[in-house]
């Protein structure tokens, strides 16, 4: 058994343990509590650092990171189709890989443990395993003609197959028909029994921004512009996005609904009584300019909600404790109350709350004998963390994804002191040359 030692150790579903040892054996924890009170085994003294579940990130695209600063100050329709065409150009399966390989260290260098992630590549299956990492790559379809379904849903059967033998205990497998300005109602539809029938996770961005509330209320806007330059019949699909979805059958398998920005208290009580969860983006949301989604409401109406910071390519980092700081400090700014979203609840938000998002409470999200012992440290050492009397306090209005001393997952150590051991060599040389070659395709176009 090995003995992991700390100022304090923050279980999230208790209360915090002043000078408290988390015991793991075999993967599992074992003990969690006071360090007087542990059973014998080897020793690993932290020194003062906060231990705390590991940090679940609900929405990520791990094969973007490549893309970090090559997509500022565009519009959101500027901003996908800028995307859409670089990558299809330059970045091939070997760069998309090394690009989800580099997300995966910089997750695990942030105290992250777990990551959902929604990508067409599926590359990140691969890079999940390679890292020891524990995630669900969400593979996408795409499809806003009706009459592409049946040929879209034939490719995202191809990949379920493909996909689905790389599947581990910490590497797991879901679908996601990408928004609603890129996929048809008829494919939504087909999607939401394909996950049905194969008992896969779904998930969905919507309710994301202003254009696509236009483009499904009613057919304006750039998006609907962009269908109707292809020749598609544009028609409003739905007083909402999340009404369209409703309307659709999309919402019954209960998906992750990523973003959930611009929804109401009509689009509230649709997520609530179809049971769906919301992988909500502070950051991502700000920096495009999309808003502030409506976090307290949705809580409050008894939607389980979890942390994502989307991709790089629009946060450009991923710290799920600014995710957090931000979603406590923006809910207080937009309601005028300072009590809204405490820090504890920011906390669960990071933790816990991810993990019921992702249906993965019985095994990660709290510090508790018998879950798998992914850990997270972070030290108190640092000036803005000094002094401290509430760890949690100082998790989320003091530290960052800097402040991390240690990543575990299932009982094996992934990054110590700053150093993630499974980082792959020439890395970061091979993502930087790929970034240059994006570089360069932008100044050609």
């Amino acid at each position: 058994m090995n003995r992991y030692h700390a100022r304090w150790v923050v279980p999230v579903t208790a209360p915090p343990i002043a000078d408290g040892t988390v015991v793991e054996h075999d993967g599992r924890i074992t003990f969690v509590g006071r360090r007087v009170d542990a059973p014998p085994g080897a020793d690993h003294d932290l020194g003062n650092v906060v231990l705390v579940p590991g940090l679940v990130n609900t929405h990520a695209h791990l094969d973007l990171s490549v893309m970090r600063g090559f997509l500022e100050d565009l519009t959101f329709p500027e901003w996908i189709r800028t995307l859409t065409r670089a990558r299809r150009a330059v970045l091939d399966p070997d760069a998309l890989l090394d690009s989800a390989r580099l997300s995966l260290v910089e997750a695990v260098r942030a105290g992250i443990t777990t990551v959902a992630e929604t990508s067409a590549s599926g590359v990140a299956m691969a890079a999940f395993r390679e890292a020891g990492v524990r995630g669900i790559t969400y593979q996408e379809v795409f499809g806003p003609d009706p009459g592409q379904c049946d040929d879209a849903v034939r490719d995202l059967r191809g990949h379920v197959d493909r996909l689905r033998a790389l599947e581990t205990p910490l590497a797991r497998l879901g679908i996601s028909p990408h928004a609603p300005y890129s996929v048809s109602d008829r494919l939504f539809a087909a999607s939401a029994r394909l996950a049905l029938d194969e008992r896969l996770p779904m998930a969905i961005h919507i309710a994301e921004s202003a254009d696509e509330e236009r483009y499904v209320a009613t057919a304006t806007g750039d998006f609907a512009d962009s269908q109707r330059d292809r020749g598609f019949d544009m028609r409003p699909r739905g007083r909402s996005p999340v009404a369209m979805l409703h309307a659709a059958g999309a919402l019954a398998p209960g998906p992750l609904l990523i973003h959930c920005v611009r929804v109401d208290a009509g689009d509230i009580a649709l997520i609530a009584a179809a049971g769906c969860t919301v992988a909500h983006c502070p950051a991502a949301n700000a920096k495009l300019g999309h808003g502030i989604a409506p976090l307290s409401e949705l809580l409050g109406a008894g939607i389980t909600v979890g942390l994502g910071s989307d991709s790089v390519a629009g946060n450009n980092r991923m710290d799920l404790l600014e995710e957090a700081r931000l979603a406590a400090l923006l809910q207080r700014a937009r309601s005028g109350d300072p009590l809204r979203i405490s820090a504890a609840e920011a906390l669960e938000l990071a933790t816990i709350g991810g993990a019921r998002a992702l249906g993965l409470e019985s095994e990660i999200g709290s510090l508790e004998p018998g879950k798998a012992a992914d850990l997270a440290a972070f030290s108190l050492e640092a000036v803005p963390a000094t002094p401290t009397t509430d760890p949690i306090t100082a998790l989320i209005f003091s530290l960052s994804a800097r402040d991390a001393v240690l990543t575990m997952v299932a009982g094996e150590p992934r990054m110590i002191e700053g150093r993630v051991l499974a980082e792959p060599a020439g890395l970061r040389d091979r993502v930087q040359r790929a970034a240059e070659r994006l570089a360069g395709w932008r100044v050609a176009n």
